[in-house]
C-alpha cells in the first residue's frame, strides 16, 4: 500500500512520514475496496464505532458496511431519530472505541484540516475515543496549511452548505464571502498538527477523487 500515486503526482509516501513523525498513522489503499479491508482490520468486531458527516465515507460504502458488521454502530443518519436522539450519539462518539470521519484538507507536511458548523465532528477527532479514523481522497492533499483553508472555505464549505440545503450566499455564489448568516456552518476551525497518544489518529487516503 505504500507506492507513489500515479494517478496524482502526489508523493504520498512522504506525507505519510510526515503524518508519523507527527504520531498519527498514515496508510494508503487505491480503491474502496481496499478501503473496506483494511477498515475490517483496523475496526474490531465487538466494538463501538461512532461517525462523522462524510460524503467520501457515504460514496466508498464504509457506512453500510458498519451497519452489516458486528459492531455497535452509533448511526446518526437513522431517519427516525429525534433531534435529541441524535444529540445523545454526539455525547456517546467521546466513549467511543473507534471515531471515524472524513477529512477537509490533509497538508504534505502531515497536519488534518477542519472547518465544522457545531463541533460535533471535529470535537471527537480531538479527544475523547481511542480511535479515530480520518478517510480521504486523494483530492483532499494541499501543499501547507494556508491552501488547506483556502480549498475548505472556497470548495469544501459551500458545496456543503447545498449539500445541506442551508440558505447560506455561499450555495448560490459558489464560494465562501465570511458571511454572518443564521445558517453558517463555517464555525470552528481545526488544525491538527498532532497527537500525544502515537497513532491514536491513523489517516487512510484512497488514490482517487472522493468527496470534496
Amino acid at each position: 500500500m505504500d507506492f507513489y500515486s500515479q494517478k496524482n503526482g502526489k508523493d504520498i509516501p512522504l506525507l505519510i512520514k510526515h503524518l508519523q513523525r507527527n504520531n498519527m498513522a498514515g496508510y494508503l489503499v487505491q480503491d474502496k475496496n481496499e478501503l473496506l479491508k483494511l477498515l475490517r482490520r483496523l475496526i474490531a468486531d465487538g466494538t463501538t464505532v461512532g461517525c462523522g458527516d462524510s460524503v467520501t465515507l457515504e460514496q466508498t460504502g464504509v457506512f453500510e458496511d458498519l451497519r452489516n458488521r458486528d459492531v455497535d454502530f452509533l448511526d446518526k443518519f437513522d431517519p427516525s431519530l429525534a433531534r435529541e436522539e441524535k444529540r445523545k450519539i454526539y455525547l456517546r462518539n467521546f466513549s467511543a472505541d473507534t471515531f471515524i470521519t472524513g477529512t477537509n484538507a490533509i497538508t504534505m507536511d502531515g497536519r488534518l484540516f477542519n472547518i465544522d458548523g457545531n463541533g460535533s465532528r471535529v470535537a471527537p477527532m480531538l479527544y475523547g475515543p481511542e480511535q479515530v479514523i480520518v478517510v480521504a481522497g486523494a483530492n483532499k492533499i494541499t501543499k501547507d496549511v494556508e491552501a488547506a483553508i483556502k480549498r475548505t472555505r472556497q470548495i469544501a464549505a459551500p458545496l456543503d452548505a447545498k449539500r445541506l440545503n442551508k440558505s447560506t450566499p455561499c450555495t448560490s455564489l459558489g464560494r465562501c464571502i465570511d458571511c454572518g448568516h443564521r445558517e453558517r456552518i463555517c464555525n470552528d476551525f481545526v488544525l491538527i498538527a498532532g497527537q500525544f497518544v502515537k497513532d491514536r489518529i491513523k489517516v487512510i487516503i484512497v488514490d482517487e477523487e472522493l468527496g470534496y
